[in-house]
């Protein structure tokens, strides 16, 4: 199965303003209040009383409230039109976004904390982009400062040759299946959306989005190499276990001083 077709896509093109406008979903999934307030409480107590540094911002669905906490935040977010629809949201005084690519954007000034959430970094599709993600977040970092990820642990459990893709979510008016690429360690995901009127059930759109999966230890080395060294790592924002059965981790890195 050739994965590669959507490669040539930017990130500017696979979150335009279509999948912006559907991006937020205000008090459901990803924008629950259980699922977002243990984030913001973990990352306000990460940031030190410094200065917080967010990769792919996206619509400020944490940087937001992460603001309104009290920790400045700025952002850097390849795509315009998440980039404004947070502006819908608040001003660029409030919360600066610098368009550009969080493999290699730099922005002025030092932070306590750099974070990138919500599986974002399997978006950067090769080994050596996202060893330079390790790198530009080491590089923005006062001495003793963190890097936190947050991202799904790859189950290729079902995957087979006879079947190179898995299903990963039926919901009501919504499946998703992934195909996989072992070799390459990529994955597409293919959201299957469901005409939610009775009369029309038949009809569906496909969107697709592309990843580079990593495993836990391959992050681990790839903050070696960008100077940092693992302090934690959890099961979830508010501190479970991490096992082998997790689906998903938050790894918290910290820049060794020099």
């Amino acid at each position: 199965m050739d994965l590669t077709a959507l490669d040539d896509l930017s990130q500017d093109e696979l979150w335009d303003a279509r999948a912006a406008a559907a991006y937020d979903t205000p008090g459901t999934g990803m924008f629950a209040a259980e699922v977002l307030g243990p984030t913001v409480d973990r990352l306000a107590e990460l940031a030190d009383d410094g200065a917080a540094l967010e990769f792919a911002i996206g619509t400020g669905r944490v940087a937001i409230p992460l603001a309104e906490r009290g920790v400045p935040v700025t952002g850097i977010e390849s795509s315009a039109a998440m980039i404004e629809r947070l502006r819908d949201k608040v001003d660029e005084r409030a919360l600066p976004v610098v368009q550009g690519d969080m493999a290699t954007t730099r922005v002025e000034g030092e932070f306590s904390l750099a974070f990138l959430v919500f599986n974002t970094i399997a978006n950067l599709l090769t080994q050596e982009e996202q060893v330079e993600c390790f790198r530009n977040a080491a590089a923005h970092l006062r001495p003793g400062g963190r890097f936190v990820i947050e991202l799904w642990v790859p189950d290729l459990r079902g995957t087979s040759r006879a079947a190179p893709a898995q299903v990963f979510t039926v919901a009501d008016g919504y499946v998703g299946l992934d195909a996989v690429d072992m070799v390459n360690q990529r994955v597409v995901s293919h959201h299957f959306r469901f005409d939610r009127d009775p009369a029309d059930r038949r009809r569906a759109t496909l969107g697709r989005t592309p990843h580079r999966y990593i495993w836990p230890a391959e992050l681990d080395l790839m903050a070696r190499l960008a100077g940092m060294e693992l302090e934690s790592r959890h099961a979830d924002w508010s501190g479970g276990e991490f096992t082998a059965e997790s689906g998903s981790h938050v790894s918290v890195y910290r820049l060794v001083d020099a």
